[in-house]
């Protein structure tokens, strides 16, 4: 195995964060917030993934048998303008293994697993090698989910990856679209008010009960 030497260093400057990717297919316009806007906001949710994070990245590298695991491994693409950090790389002999934990349980929504399908391109290209498969462990179940890093889910990662990129560059953030089960576990409700801006008050309306007073 063997490290591909970045073409231009100057370039890891403009790579956006893998999470963007997530933050895109759960709402377009939460990670337009975070990623355009610089906003955050914190739930129970956000703590407990970030507390899980913390721990499983704080471990030590470490070998058993012929499984290597390795911990907050960095990881980046220019073809894709992404970096970040993997939680766990499991290494057995040329073959890598990317491994992202997850708080909660499964979604319906295939964030998880486009966040997942990037660090095994970004391992792809640091490294010269497959990466034909990937694990999400959710720790509401304590199991491994075994994902097939497929054509399909590879050109899916591809157009989520231009899609943040075209709106970070254009500085745009969507307008809202009020769900009551997306919008009900985003920490960001309250910075977002999406039922607030999806039904905005009519200003004619407003200007004529002022005009009656």
């Amino acid at each position: 195995m063997r490290v591909i030497t970045p073409p231009d260093i100057r370039a890891e400057d403009l790579l956006l964060p893998i999470s963007a990717l997530q933050h895109y297919l759960f709402c377009p316009r939460q990670c337009a917030l975070i990623h355009v806007e610089r906003l955050w906001a914190e739930n129970a949710a956000t703590a407990e993934g970030r507390i899980l994070h913390k721990k499983v990245d704080g471990g030590k590298a470490d070998r058993r048998g012929s499984l290597h695991t390795l911990r907050a491994v960095p990881l980046r693409s220019f073809r894709l303008g992404i970096a970040g950090v993997a939680d766990v790389v499991e290494k057995r002999g040329d073959t890598l293994i990317p491994v992202e934990y997850k708080r909660g349980k499964p979604k319906e929504h295939r964030a998880d697993e486009v966040q997942l399908c990037a660090q095994a391109l970004c391992l792809e290209e640091m490294f010269g090698v497959s990466v034909p498969e990937g694990v999400l462990f959710y720790g509401a179940g304590r199991r491994r989910h075994s994902v097939m890093i497929d054509a399909e889910l590879r050109g899916l990662t591809v157009q989520i990856a231009e899609n943040v990129r075209d709106m970070v560059n254009a500085g745009r953030t969507p307008p809202p679209v009020w769900s009551t089960k997306l919008c009900g576990a985003c920490s960001m409700a309250d910075l977002c008010r999406p039922k607030r801006m999806t039904n905005p008050p009519v200003v004619a309306k407003w200007l004529m009960q002022m005009i009656e007073r």
